[in-house]
C-alpha cells in the first residue's frame, strides 16, 4: 500500500473502489442487481472444475467469497445498502474503507490469467516486494514467498485482510525497491 493511500478520508467529491460484504452465495446475484442500477462492479471469479456424479463442469465462482467490489461516490451508498444481497461495506473505524486501484488492478491480473491462484487466511511475514515481468500476470504485483521448492507470490488485498498466493515461475519476478 502506498503511503498516501494508508490513511484516505471517504472523500464525498471523488469516485473510490470498495469492498462490499454480501450474503452467502449471493455475490453473483447481487453483481447483477448493482449493475443494474448503475453502479461500476467487479466480482473476480476463477474458472474451476466441478465434478458431478454424472458430468464434469468449468464454473466460475468467486475468487473471494462473500465480497464484491463497487466503484461509487459516497452518496450513492445508500442506493448500494438497499440492494438485495448486500450485507454491508468493508469498514475501519465505521466509514467505509477505499480499496486502493492497485488491490483491484492486481485482482484484475489473476481473474484474467491463467495463473493457479489459492486463497489464503493464514497471515504471512512481510517479504521481498515483486513485479511479474512476463506471462499472463504481467504487471502484478505483491511480495515473494517460498513454499518448499516452489517459489509463490502472495498478494495482500489489504483493505480485506486477505491474501492471494500466486504460483509464478521465479524467472519470470523481478524485486522492487522497497
Amino acid at each position: 500500500m502506498e503511503p498516501s493511500e494508508k490513511n484516505v478520508k471517504t472523500d464525498i467529491r471523488e469516485e473510490r473502489w470498495y469492498a462490499v460484504y454480501t450474503r452467502p452465495k449471493a455475490e453473483k446475484m447481487v453483481f447483477a442487481r448493482l449493475i443494474d442500477i448503475g453502479i461500476e462492479t467487479f466480482l473476480p471469479v476463477q474458472k474451476t472444475l466441478k465434478q458431478w456424479s454424472d458430468r464434469k463442469k468449468i464454473v466460475e465462482k468467486p475468487l473471494i467469497p462473500s465480497y464484491i467490489f463497487v466503484r461509487t461516490w459516497s452518496k450513492f451508498f445508500p442506493k448500494v445498502y438497499r440492494t438485495e444481497g448486500v450485507v454491508r461495506f468493508v469498514n475501519i473505524t465505521g466509514l467505509p474503507s477505499p480499496v486502493t486501484q492497485r488491490e483491484i488492478d492486481n485482482l484484475k491480473l489473476l481473474v484474467n490469467s491463467d495463473a493457479e491462484v489459492e486463497l489464503v487466511e493464514e497471515l504471512f511475514e512481510r517479504g521481498q516486494q515483486v513485479e511479474v515481468t512476463a506471462g499472463a500476470c504481467k504487471g502484478l504485483t505483491g511480495e515473494l514467498v517460498s513454499s518448499g521448492d516452489r517459489k509463490r507470490m502472495l498478494v495482500r488485498i489489504e483493505s480485506l485482510n486477505k491474501n492471494i498466493l500466486v504460483n509464478i515461475p521465479v524467472n519470470f519476478l523481478k524485486k522492487l525497491r522497497q
